[in-house]
């Protein structure tokens, strides 16, 4: 009994002096910031396995600089970031984590498809031919042909067609230069009279030469 009693108070010696000490006391402290603790973390040395050829902790590799375990890696990558802790990314936005998300695509607004060949393979814009609008249906992407009819500026007649319009001119007309647009068509030009043509707006009108007359068919002179 004797001896018990000289080891429960050796006991209560070890615990009395272990509470005196600081391991023992719990103080109320402020949280340090962030960027404290990061930078606390970035310092090193890092160094847990001496005998292996880096001796780098997990997450960390060595600084080509400094030779030391002060580069930190982040498994998931950080895109246009850059990696500030081990899995910890610092994002172009200014927000932190374990990776960035990668900016918005330049295949533009209907996205993205892949395009193989020979091997290699590339993102190229899902796009539509110039004249049909694209849309998402339960069966894929389809091109449906745009009416440009309702905001084409035709002077005549504006007719849809696959991918585009045309413009129609009526009878003695015929399409300007700017394809939209009419103006009279000058029949004389085709010769159609025997003697003398005089073109009208949307018409022409023949006539004879003096000691001829015009013949029924109102192009031959007689």
């Amino acid at each position: 009994p004797p001896v018990m009693l000289v080891e429960l108070l050796f006991q209560a010696a070890c615990v009395s002096l272990f509470l005196s000490s600081g391991q023992g006391r719990v103080y109320p402290a402020r949280k340090k910031p962030a960027s404290f603790a990061v930078e606390r973390r970035r310092v090193g040395p890092h160094v847990c396995f001496p005998g292996s050829s880096s001796g780098c902790c997990p997450g960390w590799m060595l600084s080509p600089g400094s030779g030391k375990c002060t580069l930190p890696l982040c498994s998931f990558g950080c895109g246009g970031g850059s990696c500030i802790a081990p899995n910890l990314c610092m994002c172009p936005d200014g927000e932190q984590g374990i990776t960035c998300p990668e900016p918005p695509g330049t295949c533009g607004e209907y996205g993205c498809d892949l395009s193989c060949n020979h091997g290699g393979c590339q993102e190229v814009a899902r796009v539509c031919p110039v004249g049909f609008s694209m849309a998402e249906t339960a069966n894929g992407v389809r091109c449906t042909d745009i009416d440009e009819c309702q905001s084409a500026a035709c002077e005549g007649t504006c007719v849809n067609t696959e991918g585009g319009f045309a413009c129609e001119c009526g009878a003695g007309r015929e399409l300007s230069a700017d394809r939209r647009s009419c103006r009279d068509t000058d029949e004389c030009q085709a010769t159609p009279c025997q003697h003398r043509c005089e073109n009208s707006v949307g018409s022409y009108r023949c006539s004879c030469r003096p000691g001829y007359h015009l013949h029924g068919n109102r192009h031959s002179c007689v």
